[in-house]
């Protein structure tokens, strides 16, 4: 039997879409409402995104805290670069937006599910000196610590380790992991360069995602002058 993809709706603008989403192919459930039962979804059920109203912003650090790097998409009731910004703030990944119907957030959702699936494809692991990623697990280890990464986080650590050792431009870096995307400033790679390294380094180990000055990043030890 085909697996079928399963979904957290929180909030009335996401649960409305229960139904649309359920025709094409997943299974959803209404997180505010369901209780003990879905807080221990886990495993080969764990959610394949989390789809949040506006109003459910705060819902974003207790998921993450449940179920790592899935896909957590903020209604955007406005679009703008501010209402963006803000959204990628608050922890989101992505955004949907309610006021277009569920065409966008089903094109989304298809795209997350692209990128899942690349992600689970050839090797099982990938590791770069004491840090290994498990691409069937989505799991992320630095020697024997867990790290938890939003999905974007866990988008960009890929690309990096993917080919260890190579230096990534910034525009690289930008287009591998946001594609279409792209209309905010370069910036936004420099941020999440940031929020990776933190965790990288969260127990005081040693810095593996080098800044190579005026070209870009690279993940492994190296003797070039990082930040």
């Amino acid at each position: 039997m085909t697996h079928r993809p399963l979904l957290l709706l929180a909030g009335r603008d996401a649960v409305a879409l229960a139904s649309r989403l359920t025709a094409s192919g997943y299974v959803t459930i209404d997180w505010l409402s369901a209780g003990v039962a879905a807080s221990e979804i886990s495993g080969p059920e764990a959610p394949a995104a989390a789809i949040l109203a506006a109003d459910q912003k705060p819902l974003i650090a207790e998921l993450r805290q449940r179920f790592g790097a899935i896909p957590i998409l903020l209604d955007l009731q406005q679009d703008s670069v501010t209402a963006r910004a803000d959204c990628l703030c608050w922890g989101a990944d992505d955004f949907w937006l309610s006021t277009v119907g569920p065409s966008d957030l089903l094109l989304r959702l298809r795209l997350h599910r692209t990128i899942q699936a690349r992600c689970a494809g050839d090797a099982p692991v990938l590791q770069v000196e004491d840090l290994h990623c498990d691409l069937g697990q989505r799991s992320v280890h630095r020697g024997a610590r867990p790290i938890t990464l939003t999905a974007r986080e866990y988008e960009l650590l890929l690309v990096l380790m993917q080919q260890p050792g190579r230096v990534f431009s910034r525009d690289e870096l930008l287009h591998a992991v946001w594609k279409e995307e792209r209309s905010g400033s370069s910036n936004v790679v420099e941020v999440y360069v940031r929020y990776l390294r933190q965790k990288l380094e969260e127990a005081g180990e040693p810095r593996l995602l080098m800044t190579v000055r005026g070209i870009g990043y690279r993940l492994g030890a190296s003797e070039v002058d990082s930040l």
